[in-house]
């Protein structure tokens, strides 16, 4: 094998014993997750605005980016529902070099495993302990989600993993909400099917053990535009694929149809100002559609404390490693101008 075997690693119950959860906190995690929960099933008429750094990279910044969201929730919770992105397995595109807080908790330092499992850990307790987020992750690795469990209020399934089996059977275990995102290719019928095995039940082994699900009926759709065979970027937000996806959620009688719209990635070609403008032509079609308006659960938005992000060798506080993203205070005056468009 070209693999050298360095060190055993502790389980998830051993991290979670070292870091556990007070109880006043764990109690907003279940608020959190209820009222996220209430905007997926039709119950709330709130938004979901999943946002935050495109790959969270180090614990000041990302904490000062989450406590700056806390008083803006506040402005718009007759409105909108927040959930931080703290993605702490975000590697580059490529997958060569940086790969996130897991693997590298020091962006500037080597690799190392053990440090960034208590670093991710500890990441997601202060933000839920110190603002009373409980954030979303991207679940890049199944078989790490033990670590994060009782923090975690959302998962997000990226394009390049939609596809992959143990991602869809895990998804279906989780009391959590999963977004499935569309494949980089664009085919929705690959996405609906993430969703529909998530939504029912599954025996698989999962870290050792022979395991059950009983399905996952908040298991849902997230559109982040496609590449095409000659790498051209094509968005997928718009109305005319909004009411096919209804489309296909009717047909396939699926529990819970909802979708949330990236604005960033290939829906804005990675242009990352354009995600206000995407923003509001999204709203602006669930005004024009009663389906439309009942699929559209919210917006997913990468955004950090400065505009865009750094080339290899820069070390910009608050400025993105991987993709671009919106800077706090366009930030701010877009959540707002989101809360007033909406009834």
């Amino acid at each position: 094998m070209n693999m050298v075997f360095k060190r055993e690693l502790f389980s998830p119950q051993e991290l979670k014993r070292m870091y556990g959860v007070p109880e006043a906190a764990a109690a907003n995690k279940a608020a959190n997750d209820k009222a996220i929960r209430s905007v997926l099933d039709g119950t709330s008429g709130k938004m979901l605005l999943v946002i935050g750094p495109c790959s969270a990279d180090r614990e000041d910044s990302v904490i000062d980016y989450i406590s700056r969201l806390r008083p803006l929730q506040d402005e718009v919770a007759d409105k909108i529902v927040i959930v931080p992105r703290i993605y702490t397995n975000k590697p580059r595109t490529t997958g060569a070099g940086y790969k996130g807080m897991l693997h590298q908790p020091d962006p500037i330092a080597s690799p190392d495993l053990f440090k960034g499992l208590v670093s991710i850990r500890k990441l997601h307790l202060r933000a839920l302990v110190e603002t009373g987020f409980s954030c979303a992750d991207e679940m890049l690795y199944p078989e790490n989600h033990l670590f994060l469990s009782d923090l975690l209020s959302y998962v997000a399934v990226g394009a390049r993993s939609v596809e992959d089996q143990q991602h869809r059977l895990v998804a279906s275990g989780l009391d959590i909400p999963v977004g499935m995102k569309n494949p980089t290719g664009g085919d929705l019928s690959v996405m609906m099917n993430s969703i529909r095995a998530a939504q029912h039940g599954h025996s698989f082994i999962y870290r050792n053990w022979d395991v059950e699900s009983t399905g996952n009926p908040y298991a849902h759709a997230i559109l982040r535009g496609y590449v095409d065979s000659h790498g051209t970027a094509h968005p997928n937000y718009h109305y005319e694929t909004l009411r096919r996806l209804a489309d296909l959620y009717a047909e396939g009688g699926f529990v819970n149809p909802g979708v949330i719209v990236d604005c960033n990635h290939s829906n804005s070609g990675k242009h990352f100002e354009e995600q206000g403008r995407i923003a509001k032509e999204v709203l602006h079609s669930t005004r024009e559609c009663s389906t439309v308006g009942a699929l559209v659960k919210g917006l997913m938005i990468e955004s950090y404390i400065e505009d865009g992000c750094q080339s290899s060798g820069e070390h910009v506080y608050g400025r993105s490693i991987t993709d671009p993203c919106l800077g706090w205070e366009k930030t701010r005056t877009l959540v707002l101008e989101l809360a007033n468009l909406l009834p």
